[in-house]
């Protein structure tokens, strides 16, 4: 598979937490840090998606946005 988007972080399922209608997927990137998504029920069963799953996180965004303490 090939993509335009150049941010892809591999890891590994850490919590799935299902609604009715959205899924919370939080995946460990490595070196502390947890990335979390929001995707529909249906993709996240098509995926196959529970806690110790790898998976690749990619990410492509319009805007990223800094912040830092005053």
């Amino acid at each position: 598979m090939k993509l335009s988007a150049r941010n892809a972080l591999r890891g590994t399922v850490t919590e799935v937490k299902m609604g009715a209608v959205a899924a919370q997927i939080r995946v460990d990137v490595g070196g502390g840090n947890v990335i979390t998504s929001t995707i529909t029920v249906d993709a996240a069963d098509d995926l196959g998606l529970a806690e110790g799953k790898e998976v690749v996180i990619i990410i492509k965004a319009s805007e990223v946005i800094v912040a830092v303490e005053d």
